[in-house]
């Protein structure tokens, strides 16, 4: 799987996390109190438990109906609580806790800004994510959760140099796991693999908690599994869950590097009980895509038909996500209208992953003129990625231009031989008939 394609919600995640993690930072000046800990008190050495620091902090806020700073928390920790669980319902209890804080707090409530960014990363709304975070950098330019929220936004809106100078402040002001993880991710979009298995690294000897450990392990699984390492990588996912037994992510990149290595019954085994566990998006369009290419078309339709529900439940509670709606239509539905929804997306924000998008839809349905400056913006920035050097070839063989058709699909497959369980077979079929042309 594409680290890309979960950083919409990836990113959304640490962002949702920002303004909890600005109220953990005593050091950022003024700090701002510490959150409210799971009971029995003390650092564990693990995540609290989500539901228990809700429940603690909507008691404290019914004591303290005036306390800013605990809506604030309780607003990030709805953000929280909904990534756990895949939630959306809790987006918009937290956009109402937020707003509180900030009419009890209007000035100088840096968390509650952050909060917002988060939100709107989280609800993939990142032109206004950009601005929320700008509003709490400028509240207190030394603290560094805002950063994050901004680099967030601003990879996703595809503004690059601007994203890396946040990435850099962020750097300066907390080396730290929360930085290091996203100047790897930084680093992996620019074609700087090596880089960026370093900072993930940095942020791995970093860590200070099992959660922290898993996060670190699982990344760098993921960017194994993207270099075409399958065992590298479910090493590495292993890793992450015997830190965290609950880290659900791992879960499934363990299911995507066993159908690699063909493993198949233990990948959908563990597919199952990861989307049983969170039924992310992203878990049950790979499931399925994976039940497809085993030739159980029933069961995956039967999960595509989960993934539109879920789209349905994400929209109703203020997601914008034409993104993964439209790759999803593109393959599987109807091509002119993941071209409709890829539009507007591209017209929110150019972001590389967004060009690769809507230039295999433009392509699914028969407009590959279109579609090939498209497939070439999206290598603007010399993302490493085998799914987009795919795209890139069948537009450029469905256009007869040959030669540099079989030097994406041979680099698609160079870079990661297992990239997708449908489409990774379906290169190797084309570059064998396209040598057979020479």
């Amino acid at each position: 799987m594409r680290r890309l394609a979960l950083i919409a919600t990836a990113a959304a995640l640490c962002a949702g996390l920002a303004g909890f993690a600005a109220l953990e930072n005593s050091a950022d000046p003024p700090g701002p109190p510490a959150p409210l800990s799971a009971p029995g008190g003390g650092d564990r050495g693990g995540p609290p438990d989500m539901g228990t620091v809700i429940t603690k902090l909507q008691t404290g806020l019914r004591q303290q109906p005036a306390d800013a700073s605990g809506w604030a928390q309780l607003g990030s920790a709805y953000v929280e609580q909904a990534r756990l669980t895949v939630d959306p319902t809790l987006y918009p209890k937290s956009e109402s806790a937020l707003r509180r804080s900030l009419a009890l707090q209007p000035q100088h409530n840096t968390a509650a800004l952050t909060g917002m960014a988060g939100l709107a990363n989280a609800r993939h709304q990142f032109a206004q994510a950009r601005t929320w975070a700008d509003r709490a950098v400028a509240d207190d330019p030394y603290a560094w959760a805002p950063y994050g929220a901004l680099n967030d936004a601003l990879t996703q809106l595809g503004d690059d140099r601007a994203a890396q100078d946040a990435v850099q402040h962020m750097l300066d002001l907390h080396p730290s796991t929360e930085s290091f993880t996203r100047a790897s991710y930084t680093l992996e979009l620019h074609g700087r693999t090596a880089e960026a298995a370093q900072a993930l690294q940095r942020a791995l000897e970093d860590a200070s908690s099992p959660a922290d450990v898993a996060f670190c392990q699982h990344y760098l699984g993921e960017l194994a599994f993207n270099t075409g390492h399958p065992q590298q990588a479910l090493d590495h996912y292993r890793r992450a869950l015997a830190a965290d037994p609950t880290y659900t992510a791992s879960l499934a990149g363990s299911a995507r590097a066993e159908a690699a290595l063909g493993q198949s019954d233990r990948a959908v085994t563990d597919y199952r009980t990861a989307i049983a566990r969170v039924p992310q998006p992203q878990y049950v369009l790979e499931f399925g895509e994976l039940l497809q290419s085993l030739g159980r078309d029933g069961e995956a339709r039967t999960e595509y038909g989960v993934l539109r529900a879920e789209q349905k439940l994400f929209a109703a509670n203020g997601v914008v996500d034409d993104l993964n709606l439209g790759q999803y239509q593109a393959d599987h539905g109807d091509p002119e209208l993941a071209v409709t929804l890829l539009t507007a997306e591209w017209n929110r924000r150019h972001n590389v992953l967004v060009a690769d998008a809507l230039g295999w839809a433009m392509h699914r349905a028969g407009r590959d003129a279109e579609a090939l400056p498209l497939a070439r913006q999206a290598d603007r920035l010399g993302w490493r990625d085998a799914l987009l050097r795919y795209h890139r070839g069948v537009i450029e063989q469905s256009l007869g231009d040959l030669a540099p058709a079989r030097t994406d699909l041979a680099g698609a497959l160079a870079a990661n031989p297992h990239f997708s369980p449908l489409y990774a077979p379906d290169a190797r079929t084309r570059l064998a008939r396209l040598q057979g042309q020479r």
